[in-house]
């Protein structure tokens, strides 16, 4: 049975193989022999995609089997990593090194090949995503090929791979630039959402990383400022387990599903989630602030704006939300990036809001995401390659400067579309 659904449940797919190399040479086997027999190939990690990016009608290739730090340069600080690591993994071989990733996103458990080509990004207004980490790739190409792109060498494929989404070959190893551990201390609690609006670009340049949550039908914003420090003081273990699996997951779980059960409660619960948040302050190594184990199950939409329209759109968002026929049980997440010169990166020559929208897995979200994607397109937004949204490549190619320039270096690569699938026909063209 090779049935395979992605985490959110938004897309399945039923391959005719499954393959599970364990080197590069049996990658690059499974690339040239599924090309040789006029077939398709999709590489899939851990699923965190919304979109149905990984779907593999004839051939997937699974890379859980091919993990695990490869090379460590102790005096660049580059590593060089299996494409089919989680980030939790990475993170925890990291900190034995001493080394760290110098910005991550708020979820752990995607592959580093997936979260990179997908654009997964986090928050921090002179930081990239996490593509703009990235110094070297390798990459199996559809003739069975391995191949090496940097900066340097072949620099052409870097720009396109580094954001890749899987449409140029097979990613097998990553080099990332990272540097020695540090310690971020964290500040999490509620501000009223009038004031977080005020201050946003204040915030956003006076903070190492700043997001705000908005929980619609409330008042309140869950406010987050993470900033380098020297000392280390983590939550207590009770603490942690109460804050983050009891109160985000298990009490937030509930009021979602008591949501869902009964819609016109909803706006009433999020005034109640609003007013029910909580502050707390610590200091940990980095990636344990970064991140957050999400077990409330969503499907998600993000678009990224030129920052200096994010009012403009949250206020558009704002008035359409009490509008919308059935209500909205999750918050509005909203994060910062630097410009990046990457060709298929949703901040590409742009410093960039992101604006990400929810709702809870089983209610209707439809009009909600579509009333969105209309807001965000009046000002150029972007949406994220791995999260949910209804663009086609003569759509994308008006927002994206390379875009040609990312397509042409696809029909080079892999003239035959051998990595090709619906979705990627779709957003690239076929």
């Amino acid at each position: 049975m090779n049935r395979w659904s992605n985490w959110a449940g938004t897309a399945t797919a039923d391959p005719q193989r499954v393959h599970s190399p364990r080197s590069v040479a049996e990658i690059a086997e499974v690339v040239a022999a599924s090309a040789a027999a006029g077939h398709r190939v999709r590489p899939r990690g851990s699923g965190h995609s919304f979109t149905p990016i990984a779907v593999a009608e004839t051939d997937a290739i699974d890379l859980n089997e091919w993990t695990g730090i490869a090379a460590v340069d102790a005096g660049t600080h580059r590593v060089t990593v299996r494409s089919g690591t989680t980030l939790k993994r990475l993170n925890a071989e990291l900190d034995r090194l001493g080394l760290a990733m110098t910005n991550l996103g708020d979820i752990d458990a995607q592959t580093v090949a997936g979260a990179i080509s997908t654009g997964t990004h986090g928050t921090g207004a002179r930081l990239g995503g996490l593509a703009t980490q990235v110094v070297e790739l390798e990459l199996v190409l559809a003739d069975g090929s391995v191949v090496q792109c940097s900066a340097d060498e072949r620099p052409e494929l870097f720009s396109a791979a580094r954001v890749g989404l899987g449409a140029l070959g097979v990613i097998t190893t990553v080099t990332l630039q990272c540097e020695p551990s540090f310690v971020l201390h964290a500040q999490e609690g509620p501000e009223p959402l009038e004031q977080v609006l005020e201050g946003f670009h204040t915030f956003a340049e006076e903070n190492d990383h700043f997001e705000f949550y908005w929980f619609p039908y409330g008042k309140n914003a869950l406010v987050k400022r993470n900033n380098r420090t020297a000392e280390r003081r983590p939550l207590s273990r009770l603490r942690e387990f109460v804050d983050y699996e009891i109160m985000e997951n298990v009490a937030f779980g509930t009021l979602c599903r008591t949501g869902r059960l009964m819609p016109r409660l909803m706006p009433s619960l999020g005034r109640f989630a609003s007013a029910a948040l909580s502050s707390r302050e610590y200091a940990d190594v980095s990636h344990r602030v970064f991140s957050t184990h999400r077990g409330v199950r969503f499907v998600e939409s993000e678009f990224a704006v030129p920052r200096e329209s994010l009012h403009h759109v949250l206020a558009e968002l704002r008035a359409l939300v009490p509008r919308l026929e059935n209500p909205v049980a999750f918050p509005v997440e909203v994060r910062v990036a630097a410009a990046d010169d990457i060709w298929l990166s949703t901040a590409h020559g742009r410093d960039s809001a992101y604006i990400a929208i929810h709702q809870f897995v089983g209610m209707p979200y439809r009009e909600y995401f579509a009333g969105f994607a209309a807001i965000v397109a009046e000002v150029g937004g972007r949406p994220h390659w791995g999260k949910m949204h209804d663009l086609d490549a003569t759509a994308l190619q008006k927002l994206y400067p390379h875009f040609d320039d990312f397509v042409r270096v696809r029909r080079e690569v892999d003239p035959a579309g051998v990595f090709s699938n619906p979705y990627l026909e779709r957003v690239l063209g076929s």
